[in-house]
Order: structure tokens, then C-alpha cells, then sequence
């Protein structure tokens, strides 16, 4: 006798009532007011970002702060209007780079993991294992020698040779990722595309891709979180010509020697946020079933 998903549901649903019977009315409201704290604490933040973002630089400091006091979109407006800077330059750079980062490293990422999951070969375990030192080292150590790569290759200040840089932090990671998710996928699946005449990349690219949606979800959103906020590298290997600048370097120049405009600066950042929260927003179905898979084999 064999259960479906919709069976299996049915037989733990009731399971699921049983633990919630289990548990105490008090239990229930510690849980649910930690809950309720723990969210007012990660979300506050964001929250006065937004309340700073609205008021004049003068009163964004103030010594006895207020949410709504005196409150417009004129910060809002000088920033798109480049009192201080091309903003929507930057903007179209740093789209240009997160976009380039993702599909490159993502690519590269599901075609290594691939390879890593269904082939053998001398030093895999080895290679799978150097992913994962690469992640213990910071980013910041890596400068000197990228710097001195793309000097040579002649793509220092150029925006390729920024997503070639972004990419090296992404595919180790998006790789031991991947390589996880394929390796719940059966096997069998690709003998049948061998059978039905399909190439090695043909059983990869028409039969497995679609199947790893959830895992391409949370990489392509890793990779594009990479490349978008980041400041260390789009500092050192940008060109210092204002219209090469990204979203994350160009606001710096809202922070002056004597001054922080405070009031630009904030909604600036909320800008900067909005791209992020739309990726998260497509891709969030996907984020808990990836995470989930990619972590239970490796």
C-alpha cells in the first residue's frame, strides 16, 4: 500500500493538532509574545529609517525624537533629482551588476553542482571542501590579489570585472548549495533522458533545471544580495568617475568630513532597499523548500 502527498497530509494534520492540544494556553503566550518582541525588534530599525527619511537633516537628529513631525518627501525627491550625485546612475550600475552577477554565478554554480552530485572524479571531495574554507576568509583579505588579477586582464575600473570579482564570493557557496539540492533529485531521471536521446547538458538543461527550481530561487537571491550591497569591492575596482559608481558606494556621498545628511542618507537607503525586498518578494516561495533541501544533503 502506497500513500500520495495528499494522504500523507491527511494522516499528519491530526498530528499536528495533537502538539498544539499538548501544548498549555501560558506555553502558547510566552511563545507568541516572544514571537511578537523578536519582530518588533528586527523590523524597529527599518521602521525608523523610514520616520529619519521624512525629515528635514536639521531634525533627524534631534535630541527628543518624533515619528511624523513635520514630515515630506522632499528627501525623496532630492535624491532622485541628483542634488548630490547621479542616483539614478548608480541605480542603473548597480542593476546592471547584481543582474550580470546572478546569471553568470548562478550558471556556473548549477553546472559545477551538477557535476559534483551525479559525476566522479579525482579530488571532488577536496574541491566541494575548499568551498567551504573560501567562506571562513574575509572578503576583505581577497583585495589585493583580485586587484592585481583584473590589472593584469585589463578589467580593473570596468563593471565586468567587478561581477567577475562578485562571482568568486557567490559560486563557492551557491555551489555546495546546488550540489546539495541535485542530490535529492533521482537519478533516474536522468538515465530516462539519456534513453530518450537527450546529451548530457540536454538532460541537465531540460530535465534537471526545472526540477531545482526552489534551489535556483535561493541562490539567484544569495547572488544578487552579493553583488547589490556590497561596498568594499565596487570601492577598489570601480572607476572614481560618479557615473560608475554603485547604489552602495555612491551614497557615500551623503557623509561628509563636518556633516551627515541624515535626512538623504535615509532615503537614499530606503531606495536602495526597495530592488532587494521585490527579489525577495518573487522568490520567497521557493526560499524555505530550497534552504531546506540544499541543507539536508551535502
Amino acid at each position: 500500500m502506497t500513500l500520495d502527498a495528499s494522504s500523507l497530509q491527511v494522516v499528519k494534520a491530526p498530528e499536528r493538532r495533537l502538539r498544539r492540544a499538548d501544548r498549555s494556553r501560558g506555553a502558547s503566550v510566552l511563545l507568541h509574545s516572544a514571537l511578537v518582541v523578536a519582530s518588533i525588534i528586527a523590523v524597529f530599525p527599518v521602521f525608523w529609517v523610514f520616520v529619519t527619511s521624512l525629515k528635514p537633516d536639521a531634525r533627524a537628529v534631534e535630541p527628543t525624537p518624533t515619528l511624523f513631525n513635520q514630515s515630506s518627501l522632499d528627501n525623496y525627491t532630492r535624491v532622485l533629482a541628483g542634488e548630490k550625485g547621479d542616483f539614478l546612475a548608480w541605480f542603473g550600475n548597480s542593476v546592471v551588476i547584481a543582474l550580470m552577477t546572478t546569471v553568470i554565478g548562478v550558471f556556473i554554480s548549477a553546472t559545477a553542482g551538477y557535476a559534483a552530485s551525479r559525476f566522479r572524479f579525482p579530488g571532488k571531495r577536496g574541491l566541494m571542501m575548499s568551498f567551504l574554507l573560501v567562506q571562513m576568509f574575509p572578503f576583505a583579505v581577497l583585495i589585493v590579489p583580485l586587484y592585481n588579477i583584473l590589472l593584469a586582464l585589463g578589467l580593473n575600473g570596468t563593471s565586468i570585472g567587478l561581477v567577475l570579482v562578485y562571482c568568486t564570493t557567490a559560486v563557492p557557496f551557491c555551489t555546495y548549495m546546488l550540489k546539495g539540492y541535485f542530490d535529492t533529485v533521482p537519478a533516474d531521471i536522468d538515465e530516462a533522458g539519456r534513453v530518450d536521446g537527450l546529451s548530457p547538458f540536454g538532460v541537465f538543461w531540460r530535465l534537471i533545471l526545472p526540477l531545482a527550481k526552489p534551489g535556483l530561487a535561493v541562490t539567484s537571491f544569495y547572488a544578487f544580495l552579493t553583488a547589490w550591497g556590497e561596498v568594499a569591492f565596487a570601492s577598489a575596482f570601480l572607476s572614481a568617475a560618479d557615473e560608475s559608481k554603485t547604489l552602495a558606494v555612491g551614497l557615500q556621498v551623503f557623509v561628509q568630513q563636518n556633516r551627515t545628511e541624515w535626512g538623504h542618507l535615509a532615503a537614499a537607503s530606503i531606495l536602495v532597499a526597495i530592488p532587494a525586498i521585490i527579489v525577495f518578494y518573487l522568490v520567497q516561495r521557493f526560499l524555505v523548500t530550497g534552504l531546506a533541501s540544499g541543507a539536508v544533503k551535502g
